[in-house]
């Protein structure tokens, strides 16, 4: 055989090398030096050993079968399997020893494909196998997966009649069994003659494997009835099969056997995986903490088997003891250990557990390197986690699947199809796992037409038939709210597991159907599957959707019934239910429950739950607590935060708030940009809002609602108007929310044609049918211009049951015409849709009061008073040097109170010269007149404007916020303050912003 280009180089190389080296010369006879050769070839332990003897064999000529076999098999030894060909290829006529050599040279370096073709040309050459050619052979059939060729030999062994061999027989066993045949195997084991324990431990190692992994543990019993003792490797391939029954009474009985016997460190590894995996990770660390001699495997198979668990702490904890042990780590925990940090979203760590992997050189590695750059994108280094992915070397569909997943769950859908279309551009066919990544992210981005094509793919693939990509079809389809084809894939599986059915009760949770999810959840509850925690996640908030505190009980009670409650996710949910079922106080109990283990989703739930139950304060404290405990803040936690500074007007907290964000890396983020563009406007810093918002890089629908609600707040009809052209002319998509915002600033200017206008729009325009709160506004701007007749015409033709917004606006509109009849009408409204609303009553009284009715004004009261309702008392707070002060009307409790009469006096004296005169019939108690002089003197907002005129240098701009209307005398004596200070004094009420200066308000008397 003619020695090639490459190989005759291969050899010059060597040759060279053996010049050069210090290996001794041919001094003595050749032939003592041809008999020291396989002696040397025997003692080599090193490559360059083995290069420089190979070199001296080049050079002598000399040419022994034996020793160039031995040459081969060292070569392979290394993995190097092109220098064991090059041997092989420049042997004349090599024997059958050689082609054996060098095909289990190719078989022991995986190179399964090039084995294979050396048995065809060593066939075809005339050289006949023998029973080491078949073993050889087997091996690569099995690893190559190539059924069919193995059939072809197994013909070939039984031509020759040499299944009987136990070699050659234990070989097709094995063959057929990791072939998944295992009917094929078991009449091979049985036709054997002799069965050792290797033939055994090869067909336990194939049932372990099967559906029913029971079989295995038979044969287990078996080999040892025949007489049989198991060796370490029958149990090692027993432990998949007990794995795949999660039989935790069968963990034991095997541990107890190996108690009783010494199998090594092996096995002991395989028990901590064994329990792991059947989860009792506990009894594992028991085993773990026993083991004598532990290695990096044991260290490794531990941190795997708490990663399995869901126990990523105990993982951490586990890297730092081996550091501490100056303990290697492997590729097995340092995959565990991305896994933790990437779960803990602990970047800090998993850049310490990298830098251990490069030091360990395993980080290249496409086993370690898949979880590391899923560790990144998790920790939102998504550029980093790209960076190693277009980095590793021998990218395989794992590793696509990976970063496609890891970016879909970490909020990058777009990202994902990107990364899937450049897979599917290298022609890459995706597979059921790849096709399960990207799914998520079709319902992520409502791309229901994508999701369908990729449905369509997965069933011209046949990949549809498993219960995993059906699972994922579902869940996408009901995330898209397209629950026609997911119920149709729902009821066509032939089993369904508990993943299942919870796609189908989160979709319609998710979707705002809660009736249906509870109605899922009850079918799920007479199947047979138990439902799991991830159920609760899906059923608990439907019940807060539905705003049915008993259903939520009991559900609660279920979950404590089936022990869920202790799981981080579950408590969540039931937090954010009590919360938003009313049921505040069980909320806060939940969250303060020592035994919880808060994660950052905890945090901002109650801090929203704060906010929503009008504890402003409490959220921002719990922000800080959040901080305090080394819970890294997200997204989410300054979309919940942010608005309890703008309930505040806490002007100075927003503004650390925001700094944090650009410290933290959130400000590109669309939603915390829209909640500060919120936060700024209803601080009274509009211009800061502004100037965001024109900053802003991608900005959506709710960004411009946002500027078009604090224009409108602040009085600027025209900004608002114009900023709506601006948007209808940027394509920007316009919703209802936009038109509430624009009738709201018409109605606050008076501007009734306008608002018309732009009412009838939404239909006729946009198609976009009015709801209760358009109408609202629309009776609101009708009343406030006196247009009576027309508002209750209005009323009449409207398609919706008029709710209590809109007679409460008519009420507040009665109120600033002193139109008592009608007033009377919307109060007897109101009454009957909000019995428990006393500020309704309050307002009657207040019209009664104005038009000297003072007996009816009185009845008023009286009938609010025998309900059991209290008038909610005025409260004004500033804030001044980053703490909010509060005032109540009346308040006499204040250290400063003496400074501050002494000044309002001062003031009263001259607003008086300048013409001021009380405006009485702000007071609604029938007093005095004198009495109610005193009243008005001490509202809330007078005694919070004249405290920060004490308190702030002079020409600074003063901000006070107030939870009601602030009354006409109020209103009045605020401009006279600013005209007399020269201050500009700017007042939020509960209906919008009043900007005072020099004597003028912005709202032009008419709020």
């Amino acid at each position: 055989m003619s020695i090639k280009h490459q190989f005759r180089r291969s050899f010059a190389s060597i040759a060279a090398a053996a010049a050069a080296s210090d290996f001794p010369s041919l001094s003595s006879s050749t032939r003592t030096y041809y008999l020291n050769y396989p002696r040397l070839l025997s003692a080599c332990k090193h490559l360059n050993h083995l290069l420089q003897i190979h070199a001296q064999i080049i050079v002598s000529g000399f040419n022994h079968h034996p020793s160039i076999t031995h040459l081969i098999n060292l070569y392979s030894f290394f993995h190097k399997c092109d220098l064991a060909r090059s041997v092989f290829d420049s042997t004349p006529d090599p024997p059958r020893i050689l082609w054996n050599s060098m095909i289990r040279a190719y078989t022991r370096s995986k190179q399964h494909n090039e084995a294979l073709e050396m048995y065809c040309c060593m066939v075809e050459k005339g050289l006949e196998p023998d029973k080491y050619t078949f073993t050889f052979v087997l091996k690569a059939c099995t690893g190559s997966l190539k059924l069919q060729q193995g059939i072809l030999i197994h013909e070939e062994i039984a031509r020759r009649e040499l299944e009987c061999d136990p070699f050659i027989g234990t070989g097709l066993v094995d063959m057929y069994s990791k072939m998944g045949d295992l009917k094929s195997a078991r009449v091979v084991f049985d036709n054997m003659p002799e069965r050792d324990v290797v033939a055994w431990n090869a067909m336990i190692a194939g049932l372990s494997q099967s559906e029913d992994p029971c079989e295995a543990v038979d044969f287990f019993r078996s080999m040892q009835l025949v007489g049989v003792e198991p060796s370490s490797a029958s149990l090692l391939n027993l432990f998949p099969g007990i794995c795949k029954l999660s039989n935790i009474e069968l963990c034991r009985s095997i541990h107890g056997y190996v108690f009783r016997r010494d199998f090594g460190s092996a096995v002991s590894n395989g028990l901590i995986d064994l329990y792991s995996k059947c989860g009792d990770v506990d009894v594992a660390r028991k085993v773990f903490d026993q083991m004598v001699g532990r290695d990096d495997v044991s260290w490794g198979t531990m941190m795997a088997g708490y990663a399995h668990n869901g126990c990523f702490v105990e993982v951490m904890e586990l890297f730092d003891n081996m550091k501490l042990g100056n303990m290697k780590i492997n590729k097995v925990s340092a995959v565990s250990g991305f896994l933790a940090a990437a779960e803990l979203r602990d970047l800090e760590k998993g850049k310490e557990i990298h830098d251990c992997a490069v030091q360990q050189m395993i980080d290249s590695d496409v086993l370690v390197a898949t979880p590391l750059m899923v560790m990144y994108a998790k920790c939102g280094k998504t550029e980093k986690a790209k960076q190693l992915f277009w980095g590793l070397q021998g990218r395989d569909l794992v590793a696509w699947s990976a970063i496609i997943a890891a970016l879909v769950q970490t909020g990058y859908p777009e990202e994902a199809f990107s990364l899937f279309r450049e897979m599917q551009n290298k022609n890459l066919k995706p597979n059921r796992v790849t096709l399960k990544s990207i799914l998520p992210a079709c319902a992520e981005l409502s791309l229901l037409k994508l999701g369908k094509s990729i449905h369509c793919f997965t069933i011209k693939a046949d990949m549809d038939s498993d219960l995993p990509t059906r699972t994922a079809l579902v869940s996408m389809y009901a995330k898209c709210g397209f629950f026609t084809a997911a119920l149709t894939i729902f009821s066509r599986m032939s089993s369904r597991d508990i993943v299942t059915w919870n796609a189908l009760i989160n979709g319609y949770t998710q979707i705002g159907d809660p009736y249906n999810a509870i109605e899922m959840f009850y079918k799920l509850r007479f199947s047979a599957v138990n439902p799991d925690s991830g159920t609760m996640v899906g059923v608990v908030p439907a019940c807060a959707l539905l705003n049915d505190l008993d259903q939520g009980i009991c559900i609660h009670g279920l979950i404590v019934k089936l022990g869920f409650e202790s799981d981080c996710h579950v408590k969540n949910a039931l937090i954010d239910m009590y919360a938003k079922c009313g049921s505040f106080p069980s909320a806060e109990f939940l969250f303060n429950k020592t035994n919880f283990t808060k994660d950052e989703v905890s945090w901002n739930i109650i801090i929203a739950a704060y906010m929503q139950n009008g504890h402003p304060k409490e959220a921002i404290s719990a922000f800080h607590q959040m901080r305090l405990e080394n819970f890294h803040p997200n997204s989410v936690t300054f979309v919940s935060v942010l608005p309890a500074a703008a309930y505040l007007a806490a002007l100075r907290k927003g503004m650390a708030f925001h700094a944090c964000i650009i410290q933290m890396g959130f400000l590109s983020n669309t939603l915390v940009g829209n909640s500060l563009i919120d936060m700024y406007s209803k601080c009274g810093q509009l211009d800061y809002s502004e100037k965001f918002f024109n900053e802003m890089g991608h900005k959506d629908t709710v960004s411009w609602n946002a500027m078009l609600s604090g224009y409108a707040v602040h009085g600027h009809v025209d900004r608002t108007i114009g900023l709506f052209s601006l948007m209808q002319e940027s394509q920007v998509q316009i919703d209802s929310v936009s038109f509430v915002s624009v009738l709201s600033a018409c109605r606050h200017a008076g501007l009734v044609e306008e608002g018309r206008r732009i009412f009838h729009s939404m239909s006729d325009k946009y198609h976009i049918r009015p709801d209760l709160e358009h109408y609202a506004c629309m009776v609101d701007l009708l009343g406030r211009a006196g247009l009576f007749d027309e508002t209750l015409d209005f009323i009449k033709g409207m398609p919706l049951e008029p709710d209590a917004g809109l007679w409460g606006a008519l009420l507040g509109s009665c109120r600033m015409h002193s139109n008592v009849k009608l007033a009377e009408v919307a109060l007897d409204r109101l009454v009957k849709l909000e019995p428990r609303n006393p500020a309704h009553f309050v307002v009657l009284s207040s019209i009664y009061a104005q038009s000297g009715r003072w007996a009816d004004a009185g009845k008023a009261r009286s009938k609010m008073n025998d309900l059991g309702l209290k008038k909610t008392p005025g409260c004004s707070w500033v804030e001044l040097k980053n703490k909010v002060h509060a005032f109540r009307a009346g308040d006499k409790s204040h250290p400063q109170l003496e400074s501050m009469h002494s000044l309002w006096n001062t003031l009263l004296e001259k607003m008086e010269k300048m013409g001021y005169v009380p405006d009485r019939s702000c007071v609604l108690q029938n007093v005095e007149e004198e009495d109610k002089e005193v009243f008005l003197y001490s509202h809330s907002e007078r005694l919070a404007i004249t405290f920060a005129l004490l308190n702030t240098q002079p020409e600074s701009t003063i901000q006070i916020v107030k939870n009601l209307r602030v009354c006409t005398d109020c209103h009045t004596t605020t401009k006279f303050i600013s005209k007399i200070t020269r201050r500009r004094i700017i007042v939020r009420d509960a209906n919008r912003f009043h900007h005072f200066e020099d004597g003028i308000c912005s709202c032009n008397d008419y709020w």
